[in-house]
C-alpha cells in the first residue's frame, strides 16, 4: 500500500506524538509498504534545519517538510496544501494526526474530494479535560471543518481503550480501532557508565531519585508532584526529584516557584530535554518514575521507564492505566497529592513490591508495545479499510 501520514510538526521538542509517528511509519515500511510523512519545519518559534525543497529518506520512510507560515499556532502551510492537492490521489490511505489544525482541515477535504479513505488520530484531544479548554475557538473550528472531518473518517485511531471511551461523548462516528504506541527494544539498554551523568548532576549521587520525564506542561500534574515530593522529603532525607523534559511554554517558571515556596530547591534538579545516552542514564539512576497527569493520551515515557526496569506511578488520567492495572505493572492513583505521596513512600519503603511492579512492567512492554507488533496491527486495520 501507499500510505500517507500527515502531522503538524516533527521537532523533538513536541514530545511523544512526534516520536510516535516516526516509529509507526518505520514499522509500516518494514512491512514493505510505501510510507510518506507530510509535515512542517516548525520548531517552536524557529524552524528545523531541514530541506523544504527535496524529500528526505529516513529508515525507509519518505519525509516531506513544508515551510511553516503565519498563523503558526494553526500549523499553517500553503506549500503543503498545494502538494496535498497535487499528490493525495497517489495514496491508498491517509492517516491524519491531531485535530483543530491546518493540515487536518486540508488533508481531509482533499481525501473526500478524491474519494481517498482517511483515518483521524485525535491524540487525546477528545479527552474531556482537553476538549473543554478553549471551547469557543474549538467550536468554531468544529463548525468550519472538524465535525465533518471526524464524521466522514473511515475510522478513528485510538491508542488505548480509555481514549476511545472518553471520546464517545463528543463524536458521531462509531468506526474506530485501538492500536498503541510502541518502542524499539534495541534502543533501550543499560549505559556502560553513569560517571559522566553523576559528574554533571553531582547532587543526585547517593540519592533515591524520583523521576519525572515529560514535557513541562499544565496538564502533567507537576503541581501535584511538587506538593507530594515536599511531603516525602520531610520524611526521607535521601530523596531527590529529577525533572527531565523540554519547557516549550515557559511553564517551568511556575514549577520553580512552587519549589521555592516549599523550600526544596536543594532537592530538585531540572535537566531540560535529554536524548540518547543521557536519557538512558537518567532512567538508570532513578528509583522510580512518576507521571501524575490530569490528561494523557498514552504516555510513551511510561513504557520507556518500564522497559528500563523502573517501577512506575501514574494517575488514572494517563490512558494506559487500565493496561497497567490488568498486568499489575504499576501504581495508579487519582489526581490527588496525598495518594501520590503514599505511593511514592510505598515504593521507597517496600523494595520487594517495587521490584515486582518493575518486572511486570518490563514483561508487559515486551509483550504489547514493540513497534514491530504495532505495525502489524496498523496494517491489519488499513487493509480492512481499503479492502486489500
Amino acid at each position: 500500500m501507499k500510505i500517507l501520514h500527515i502531522m503538524a510538526n516533527l521537532a523533538p521538542r513536541y514530545g511523544g506524538p512526534s516520536q510516535a509517528i516516526v516509529g509507526m511509519t518505520e514499522s509500516l515500511s518494514n512491512l514493505s509498504h510505501e510510507v510518506t510523512i507530510f509535515t512542517t519545519n516548525q520548531d517552536g518559534d524557529g524552524v528545523l534545519d531541514v530541506s523544504t525543497k527535496e524529500p528526505i529518506q529516513r529508515n525507509g520512510v519518505t519525509i516531506r517538510y513544508f515551510s511553516i507560515q503565519t498563523p503558526r499556532f494553526f500549523g499553517t502551510s500553503f506549500p503543503m496544501l498545494r502538494e496535498l492537492k497535487r499528490e493525495i490521489r497517489k495514496f491508498d490511505i491517509v492517516h491524519i494526526h491531531s485535530l483543530y489544525l491546518f493540515h487536518g482541515a486540508v488533508a481531509a477535504y482533499y481525501c473526500r474530494k478524491y474519494n481517498i479513505p482517511y483515518i483521524v488520530r485525535p491524540h487525546g484531544t477528545l479527552d474531556p479535560f482537553l476538549y473543554k479548554r478553549h471551547r469557543g475557538r474549538k467550536a468554531i473550528l468544529e463548525f468550519l471543518f472538524e465535525n465533518k472531518n471526524l464524521n466522514h473518517a473511515a475510522a478513528l485511531h485510538y491508542t488505548t481503550e480509555e481514549e476511545w471511551e472518553l471520546a464517545k461523548e463528543f463524536i458521531n462516528n462509531p468506526n474506530g480501532f485501538v492500536v498503541p504506541n510502541g518502542i524499539n527494544l534495541e534502543n533501550y539498554y543499560s549505559p556502560k557508565s553513569l560517571d559522566e551523568f553523576y559528574d554533571k548532576y553531582p547532587e543526585i549521587k547517593g540519592k533515591k531519585v524520583v523521576l519525572f520525564f515529560s514535557r513541562l506542561n499544565f496538564k502533567k500534574g507537576l503541581d501535584l508532584l511538587i506538593d507530594s515530593f515536599t511531603q516525602v522529603a520531610k520524611q526521607k532525607e535521601d530523596v531527590h526529584l529529577m525533572i527531565v523534559g523540554p519547557d516549550n511554554e515557559g511553564y517551568g517558571a511556575q514549577v520553580k516557584g512552587w519549589i521555592k515556596e516549599n523550600n526544596i530547591d536543594n532537592k530538585v534538579t531540572f535537566t531540560g530535554m535529554l536524548t540518547g545516552e543521557e536519557k538512558l542514564q537518567a532512567l538508570s539512576v532513578a528509583e522510580m518514575f512518576v507521571l501524575p497527569s490530569y490528561s494523557e493520551n498514552f504516555g510513551i515515557s511510561v513504557i520507556e521507564a518500564m522497559i528500563m526496569g523502573l517501577p512506575v506511578i501514574i494517575s488514572n488520567k494517563v490512558n494506559i492505566y487500565r493496561e497497567l492495572l490488568k498486568c499489575d505493572a504499576g501504581e495508579v492513583v487519582n489526581c490527588n497529592s496525598e495518594e501520590l505521596t503514599r505511593s511514592i513512600l510505598k515504593l521507597l519503603d517496600d523494595t520487594t513490591y517495587a521490584q515486582k511492579l518493575a518486572s511486570n512492567g518490563e514483561k508487559m512492554v515486551k509483550e504489547y508495545y514493540q513497534w514491530s507488533e504495532v505495525g502489524k496491527s496498523l496494517e491489519k486495520n488499513y487493509k480492512s479499510i481499503v479492502n486489500v
